[in-house]
C-alpha cells in the first residue's frame, strides 16, 4: 500500500530518514510547486533520481558531466536505436569515450545532486509505492543514505543563512570602484569566474544563475562570496521596477542633504 502525504506535514528529510532506517524498497515520487521529481531506493539504498525534464539518460548525464561533448551526445542518441543505459555505457567504456569508474562516479554525483536539492522543497505532496523500482535498462548504484541526510541538512541550513543574506536574486551584482579591491588579486575558481563574467546592473543574480545553470544555493554562495570579499556591492538590476512605497516618497533634494550634512559635521566636531 502507498503511503501518501503533504510536505507541509512531513519533510523531505523525515521521508529519507524513515526509508533509510526501515530499509525501505521503492520509488518516492514528490511533485513540488513546478515540477515533479522520483526517487528509488533498494533496502535503503540510494539507487535512481529523475527530476522534472531533465534528461536522465546515461548519455544526458555524461553530456552535462562534460564527459562527453555535445555532438558526441547527438551522435550516440541518433545511434543508440533501442539500446539500454548499460549496453551504451558498455559500447562507450570498449570504444575508449569513458572508464567504468567515470560512468558511475558521474551517475552517482548526478543522483545524489538530484536528492540535495529536494530538501529544499517545502511545499508540495509526495506518494511511496513500495517495491517499485526503475527499469532494468538503467545502470544500478548503491549509495548510502546517511550521509546524503546529513550533507543535505547542513546544505539547508546554510541554504537559510543565504537567504538572509541575500534575500532578493532579482537584483544584480555590480563591481566595487574601490581603491584596493581588485578581482585580479583574488584567487577564484571556475564556477566564481563564470559568475565573474556575467556581473553587470543589467543582469539579475537569478539571470547569473540560469544563465550559468546553478541552483539558488549555488549562485548565493558564490555572490556572497564575493560580497564578503568587497568586491561587488548589491544593485537594483537596470529595468527592475521600484518598489510602491518607494514610488510614493518625494524626490531627495540633494542641495537640502548636503546642507544638513555639513551641518551634522560641525556639530560633531564641536563636542
Amino acid at each position: 500500500m502507498a503511503l501518501k502525504g503533504n510536505l507541509r506535514d512531513f519533510s523531505v528529510t523525515q521521508l529519507l530518514n524513515l526509508i533509510n532506517l526501515a530499509h525501505k524498497t521503492g520509488t518516492l515520487t514528490i511533485e513540488g510547486p513546478s515540477e515533479t521529481a522520483w526517487v528509488s531506493f533498494r533496502e535503503g539504498k540510494l539507487i535512481s533520481a529523475q527530476v522534472g525534464n531533465e534528461d536522465g539518460t546515461l548519455t544526458g548525464i555524461l553530456s552535462r558531466a562534460g564527459k562527453i561533448t555535445p555532438r558526441q551526445s547527438q551522435l550516440i542518441k541518433e545511434n543508440a536505436g533501442e539500446k539500454s543505459d548499460k549496453e551504451l555505457g558498455l559500447l562507450l567504456i570498449n570504444a575508449g569515450y569513458i572508464s567504468q569508474q567515470d560512468v558511475l562516479t558521474v551517475l552517482r554525483g548526478y543522483v545524489v545532486e538530484v536528492t540535495y536539492r529536494l530538501f529544499g522543497w517545502a511545499e508540495g505532496f509526495f506518494r511511496f509505492d513500495p517495491d517499485v523500482q526503475p527499469p532494468d535498462s538503467r545502470i544500478p548504484i548503491r549509495v548510502e543514505l546517511e550521509d546524503i541526510i546529513i550533507e543535505g541538512t547542513r546544505r539547508m541550513k546554510e541554504y537559510e543563512e543565504l537567504q538572509e543574506e541575500l534575500p532578493n536574486l532579482d537584483m544584480a551584482l555590480n563591481f566595487v570602484d574601490r581603491p584596493g579591491a581588485n578581482i585580479r588579486d583574488v584567487n577564484l575558481n571556475a564556477e566564481e569566474w563564470k559568475v565573474v563574467g556575467y556581473i553587470n546592473p543589467k543582469n539579475s543574480i537569478r539571470a547569473i544563475a540560469k544563465a550559468t545553470k546553478m541552483t539558488d544555493l549555488q549562485i548565493r554562495r558564490i555572490a556572497f562570496g564575493l560580497l564578503q570579499a568587497g568586491l561587488v556591492d548589491v544593485v537594483r538590476a537596470v529595468g527592475m521596477p521600484m518598489p510602491p512605497q518607494a514610488r510614493r516618497l518625494p524626490p531627495v533634494d540633494t542641495k537640502q542633504q548636503a546642507s544638513l550634512v555639513n551641518k551634522l559635521i560641525q556639530r560633531i566636531r564641536s563636542l
